[in-house]
């Protein structure tokens, strides 16, 4: 008789798009590392992307097309991804990396446009985050990233929409961080300082790719190592928040 098999342990990542982005890159080092990761995000296309790029590559994944700003839709997702089946356990680390950005002047900035980058990047994390402590709490385990931005610290000319909900979801983060982290579950924020070197950056600003060169950049393969860090340290040593920037970039 074969001795029995360990189940795989599972990861669940919100707000992945493009393969070269932040979101597609955490799913190829959690399924790297031997997780099955629920890939989530709008568009199914973008989703069968990367969960066929993990199993080329011998990893597994699922696509779940989900919309972060639906309680509905999140709930969903969560159901998928703690149900043990199919030789998986239920999911011991959630990532939260939705969010968008744009530059708008604060007197052309509409009510509807404000709250469609809060509910994005501030509710969104609120309903993902409150999701997964009511699943994980329970298992007295688990790791919680949540993808800040310099924007989570101060509001620049043109952003006041945008930190404003980073400025959000940081305080989300710092608040479940102490009121979880005694009973077992990580909480973690990394504040992403500095231009991604990813499609959507070299798709909206390509003079910026041009002239900072890649070493000027986050590359998100990096950025992906430091959130399965932050997966794999020790109880006696956590991080809560997390700043990674280029080594060019000044702060």
């Amino acid at each position: 008789m074969s001795p029995a098999t360990s189940p795989r342990p599972t990861a669940i990542v919100f707000g992945v798009g493009a393969e070269q982005g932040i979101g597609a890159a955490v799913c190829r080092r959690f399924a790297a590392g031997g997780h099955h990761v629920f890939v989530a995000g709008r568009s199914a296309d973008k989703l069968a992307q990367v969960v066929a790029t993990i199993t080329a590559s011998g990893g597994a994944a699922s696509a779940v097309v989900c919309d972060v700003t639906d309680e509905a839709s999140v709930i969903a997702a969560f159901d998928l991804a703690m149900s043990a089946a199919d030789g998986r356990a239920p999911a011991d680390a959630v990532v939260f990396n939705a969010g968008n950005n744009q530059i708008i002047d604060f007197t052309q900035l509409t009510g509807a446009q404000f709250e469609d980058f809060w509910r994005v990047g501030c509710y969104a994390g609120f309903l993902v985050g409150r999701e997964a402590a009511r699943r994980l709490l329970p298992l007295g385990r688990g790791t919680v990233i949540f993808t800040g931005a310099s924007g989570s610290l101060r509001g620049k000319p043109g952003f006041a929409h945008f930190a404003s909900a980073k400025a959000g979801l940081r305080m989300i983060s710092q608040s479940m961080a102490r009121e979880y982290g005694p009973k077992g579950l990580h909480v973690a924020h990394v504040l992403i300082d500095g231009g991604v070197n990813g499609d959507r950056l070299r798709r909206a600003i390509p003079g910026m790719v041009e002239r900072l060169g890649t070493e000027g950049l986050l590359d998100v393969d990096a950025i992906a190592d430091s959130y399965w860090h932050l997966h794999g340290q020790s109880r006696s040593a956590w991080t809560q928040e997390l700043d990674l920037r280029p080594y060019r970039e000044a702060f």
